[in-house]
């Protein structure tokens, strides 16, 4: 980060006004205390930063958005007081994607970086789409919009570190380590910018002796980037309506490793994607393999959150996908370095909600811009950040503040008049058409048309379905058995765990909420076989013997483990979790991903 910001930032902690924080009902609500109980630290004074934006997330929404609303302001000569706050403890931390970027938004942004020497150094060179079956592989035609000739083979994690120093140059101040943990109202209900969560709380939410009070960041516009199913951004949906009349959002879980293989074995460029095995024709994944430069392979699979039989696996599943032949013979005589995971939107054109609200937006894939047959989306997320940075720069500086919270409805009609609005509309009806009775082969059928041919002009958009609603009770499904890990190609689920950096101090708040704890044995458990034991890429939930009540079971959260992934607040049956944020800092350090 940058130094000099931070010493301005703690400075001013002492200078500025402080605030009262607001209500400490949650904190009440989950540490089961009266109010006599409560230590006077907890509702002490906050102090006070403000600022004229504020942006939650540092990814390459986040950052873009800091770096346009720079650009803008240093174009008229005019100041512009910019804040990013990001939970990881470094940039590129928490960041973790395919990654074959399209920088078509990045040469809008910054049109020189490749003077300005940006990670962006292995062409895509050569694409292969094939189906797999369970020892054979065929090849798929490649259409034209998952060519990925122009296209560069990242490391989205290295990529949004450079992004980060781009924006520094530009005065933005970022803080990283700051976990933002609730959203900042006025009277009139308009969002007026973040806190950040308390720090050295125990596990039972008392003060420890490190308790550091969190802070209230003020702004006349608050920018959401959070990345997928992001914790303040579902509070901001439910409080703002902002999905009327729009359909649920789908979402799949991508699971990841980073290679470094043999060189005779190493093809520079080399951009594989695959349908099928080890999926069956009614559950929606596919999987991929990048070669970058200097023998790394990012190898990794992506399966749909709405799959029915709870017994499944997604992590196995990906480990059972590594053992196919074709993939196999690449990673034999290699080395598994970094591991991760996480959720990804899929819901695309139809699933993106309102956008803007009293005092802010939603950016990048907090909303949801993701190309599913691209299986691309920071391209679009980085356009959106600029978008929304164009309207807030407009906003602030003709005074529109003065009149009220600002509303960001020119962001909301931009992004419908651009290209990323154009190239989502296109695709809108692929990932839904594999919902129909013929599965995978009707998707393959009508993806294929629809593509080559109706390019989305139909008068028709097919509809998503709640990922959650989609288990089947336990009793109507095949138990299913993975293979053993072998540990040269596959791994046993801690081990992988150990790849990704993660870590969470453990005497503080559990940061994955169950709101009825008696849900998960009784019905998760008892109807659905406990799926939150299986969904979870990081071995988080696990049903072990009550100690308690002999012959009976109890969840187990081994919260330290968790990668951020959010799966368990989307897929969990019971929709009886909710994931927020630990301390600022704790979660996976990533490397490479």
């Amino acid at each position: 980060m940058n130094y000099r910001h931070l010493s301005r930032f703690i400075t001013s902690i002492s200078s500025h006004v402080p605030l009262r924080g607001l209500s400490t009902t949650s904190f009440l609500r989950h540490a089961s205390v009266t109010d006599q109980e409560v230590d006077p630290r907890l509702v002490a004074d906050r102090f006070e930063e403000e600022t004229d934006v504020v942006i939650v997330g540092a990814g390459p929404a986040g950052l873009s958005a800091a770096i346009r609303l720079k650009q803008l302001a240093s174009h008229e000569g005019k100041e512009i007081r910019v804040v990013v706050i990001e939970k990881a403890g470094e940039l590129g931390a928490h960041t973790l994607s395919g990654a074959v970027i399209e920088p078509r938004a990045l040469n809008e942004l910054i049109p020189d970086w490749k003077d300005r020497n940006a990670p962006l150094n292995q062409p895509a060179l050569k694409d292969s789409l094939r189906l797999l079956t369970e020892k054979g592989s065929y090849p798929l035609p490649h259409l034209p919009q998952m060519s990925n000739k122009g296209n560069y083979i990242v490391s989205l994690n290295n990529f949004v570190k450079w992004l980060g120093k781009q924006a520094e140059d530009a005065e933005v101040e970022i803080y990283p380590g700051f976990a933002a943990s609730e959203v900042l109202y006025n009277d009139d209900g308009s969002v007026c910018g973040i806190a950040t969560n308390d720090m050295g709380l125990d596990k039972n939410f008392k003060p420890k002796d490190t308790f550091e009070r969190g802070m209230n960041f003020k702004a006349k516009v608050t920018l959401f980037a959070e990345g997928c199913h992001g914790s303040l951004t579902k509070t901001l949906i439910n409080k703002f309506n902002l999905r009327e009349g729009r359909q649920p959002q789908t979402y799949g879980i991508g699971i990841k490793e980073v290679w470094e293989i043999v060189p005779e074995k190493h093809l520079p460029g080399f951009v594989f994607h695959s349908l099928g095995y080890p999926m069956d024709s009614k559950t929606y994944g596919g999987g991929f393999m990048y070669h970058m430069e200097n023998n790394i392979v990012q190898i990794g699979f992506v399966m749909a959150l709405d799959y029915q039989n709870p017994y499944l696996s997604p992590y196995k599943e990906f480990q059972k996908y590594k053992l196919h032949p074709y993939i196999k013979k690449f990673l034999e005589g290699g080395k598994c370095i970094s591991y991760g995971a996480r959720a990804l939107n899929e819901g695309g054109y139809q699933s993106i909600p309102k956008l803007v609200f009293p005092g802010g937006a939603l950016i990048g894939c907090t909303a949801g811009f993701i190309n599913v047959p691209k299986i691309k989306g920071s391209h679009t997320a980085m356009k959106s950040g600029m978008l929304a940075a164009e309207a807030a720069y407009d906003a602030i500086t003709s005074n529109k503040s003065a009149s009220g919270p600002i509303n960001l409805t020119t962001y909301e009609k931009s992004i419908e008049d651009s290209w990323v609005y154009k190239e989502l509309y296109q695709v809108r009806n692929i990932r839904p058409s594999f919902n129909s009775p013929l599965g995978l082969w009707g998707c393959l059928l009508y993806s294929g048309f629809d593509m080559m041919f109706l390019k989305g002009r139909t008068p028709w958009t097919f509809k998503h379905h709640s990922d959650y609603a989609s288990l089947k009770p336990a009793k109507e499904c095949k138990p299913i058995e993975y293979p053993k890990p072998d540990g040269v190609i596959t791994f046993d689920l801690l081990e992988s765990v150990s790849r990704s950096g993660t870590n969470h101090a453990e005497n503080q708040p559990v940061h994955l909420r169950v709101r009825d704890k008696t849900i998960p044995v009784e019905r998760n458990l008892k109807l659905f076989g406990g799926p939150e034991s299986r969904f979870c890429p990081a071995g988080v939930y696990e049903f072990v013997d009550d100690e308690t009540n002999p012959g009976e079971k109890r969840l187990q959260i081994n919260s330290q483990n968790c990668v951020h992934c959010k799966t368990c607040d989307i897929k969990d049956v019971s929709q009886n979790i909710d994931w927020v944020t630990p301390e600022g800092g704790d979660g996976p350090k990533y490397v490479l991903t």
